[in-house]
């Protein structure tokens, strides 16, 4: 095809071509231009966008924190109260027990006069036909059980070593026969209720001769 020489355009390909430069170069000189310029208005804007968030993004780092530190207090505060309320449970249990136990305290010791009066009673019966004394003695054992199903035991530590928490010891004797604190008699039997003594035993405790 020829070239017009009067038209512009046929006059900058052929100067393009007696230069030696491809027909698109400046086109693609132009655009870069343009990139490069439109790449730096970002940077600007991106610049101006960072300053513009940093105080927002730091007001909310700082309420985020707060709220991470209530809810902490908050799990300390929630665990707190379920120790409490199990402690509280806990406490609740052993003092139900405790008044299931020993709720007949009172009771056994209204008793325990009455267990001492058939006891006396029938060590007194010696010459009595033995037709009473059965009836006496089949009467305490009666009471006995009784007790003892409610958590009652006798102590009659006769033998035994002297225990200042079960006896009380109403005298020393010397005697050369037994070991030192030795209880020798018992004058009163003791009892406990479900293990808690009720009623120390009355005893005779043995001492060194001289």
């Amino acid at each position: 095809m020829a070239r017009d020489p009067q038209n512009p355009v046929d006059e900058e390909l052929e100067r393009a071509e007696r230069d030696g430069e491809p027909q698109h170069q400046s086109t693609n000189d132009a655009l870069d231009g343009d990139l490069e310029q439109f790449a730096e208005s970002l940077e600007h804007e991106a610049d101006d966008t960072e300053g513009l968030a940093n105080p927002e993004a730091e007001v909310l780092a700082a309420r985020v924190e707060e709220l991470e530190q209530a809810l902490a207090e908050a799990k300390d505060q929630s665990m707190r109260a379920a120790a409490d309320a199990q402690n509280a449970r806990r406490r609740a249990e052993q003092d139900a027990d405790k008044a299931k136990k020993f709720a007949l305290e009172k009771f056994v010791k209204e008793l325990l006069p009455v267990v001492d009066s058939l006891e006396k009673g029938l060590e007194s019966m010696q010459d009595v036909d033995d037709t009473h004394r059965e009836g006496v003695s089949m009467t305490l054992k009666m009471q006995l059980d009784v007790l003892s199903k409610f958590g009652v035991e006798q102590l009659e530590p006769q033998g035994e070593p002297f225990d200042p928490q079960f006896h009380e010891a109403m005298t020393m004797v010397p005697n050369p026969e037994l070991d030192p604190n030795t209880v020798m008699d018992v004058m009163q039997k003791g009892y406990t209720l479900n293990g808690r003594l009720i009623r120390p035993a009355m005893v005779v405790v043995s001492k060194a001769a001289g």
